[in-house]
């Protein structure tokens, strides 16, 4: 079951595990389009439900309800949706691992990331923490170079520039008003999805997407339990409620990010990864009344092209490498 790959410009950190299956497939025949138009269907749908997300959190967190907490009720309620998954697709011998410590540092950098992600939402316009969520390919690529010692050519890296000077403008950095928190926590947050996105490809090969999506969702679980023992708030009905369709509402996002893929190549329904910005912007408007900055939409046109440009340079090394 995947969630985010090396390339497509997705929050998620899981697509990688059928990335490679992907990457090198051959034109698409008229037979095959009507599950590339489902494949399409299907992100767009993820990217609605993953901004509904963000939108929750950033509500529960505004009924006092701490981000640990959020989180342990996130994967907690997520394992709903999952098991159902597992159950009716793979079964649950998928389960089995071979991989124990590369699924635990996936989880910790991973989480890390979810942590600061969350954070983020609290502190800024939810269109503003979407956008710099989508720096994550840039950062994927400089990590793959400094870690995985993979050549990055200088059209990929000048596609990284760019796109770093997209986030300083989506940081509208006029005096008195950058956001310096909520910049910093989003910024992290995609460096934590980015480094999450290695740890997988450093495993893919031997375990599958359910596989790494459990694990992982069962390290939200021990992290939001942990955190939550040194502050709880005991949320009120309405809140509770809007914690568990949080887990209920992430849960599904994934499983559609990964029949997706099962139905289209991640190169044709990557970029309608960026649709979750329109979703983030309407629900932003409509339950805060935030009107996205100018600069903050250029900015994110910027970061968008640059992904995007990142993901076509990938492909294109991978079809060269398979041929």
């Amino acid at each position: 079951m995947p969630g985010a790959t090396p390339a497509p410009v997705a929050l998620d950190a899981s697509d990688l595990a059928t990335y490679s299956r992907h990457v090198t497939e051959p034109a698409v025949s008229h037979a095959q389009k009507p599950r590339i138009l489902l494949g399409i269907a299907l992100r767009v749908g993820a990217m609605a439900f993953l901004a509904c997300l963000s939108a929750l959190v950033k509500w529960t967190g505004s009924r006092g309800i701490p981000v640990f907490e959020i989180i342990l009720f996130r994967n907690l309620f997520a394992f709903i949706p999952l098991g159902l998954y597992i159950w009716r697709t793979t079964g649950f011998e998928v389960l089995k691992t071979r991989r124990p410590l590369g699924h635990l540092t996936r989880s910790v950098v991973g989480l890390t990331g979810m942590v600061c992600g969350f954070s983020a939402v609290q502190h800024l316009p939810l269109t503003e923490a979407t956008a710099l969520q989508f720096t994550s390919p840039l950062f994927m690529t400089a990590l793959s170079a400094l870690l995985l010692r993979e050549a990055v050519g200088r059209h990929r890296w000048a596609a990284v520039v760019v796109g770093f000077i997209g986030v300083l403008i989506m940081a509208n950095p006029i005096p008195g008003h950058l956001n310096v928190p909520g910049v910093t926590l989003g910024i992290l947050s995609a460096l934590g999805a980015a480094g999450a996105m290695v740890a997988i490809r450093q495993i893919a090969d031997t375990e599958r997407g359910p596989t790494i999506v459990f694990y992982f969702t069962v390290g939200g679980v021990v992290l939001g339990l942990a955190g939550s023992a040194f502050h709880w708030v005991t949320p009120d009905p309405l809140t509770m409620a809007m914690l568990v369709l949080a887990g209920l509402v992430g849960g599904v996002g994934q499983l559609l990010l990964t029949e997706a893929l099962r139905n289209a190549p991640v190169g044709v329904i990557a970029p309608f990864d960026y649709t979750q910005l329109v979703w983030a912007a309407g629900l932003g408007l409509v339950i805060w009344g935030e009107l996205p900055h100018p600069l903050t939409l250029v900015g994110a046109v910027i970061v968008a092209g640059s992904g995007v440009y990142i993901l076509h340079r990938e492909l294109r090394r991978f079809r060269a490498v398979e041929n």
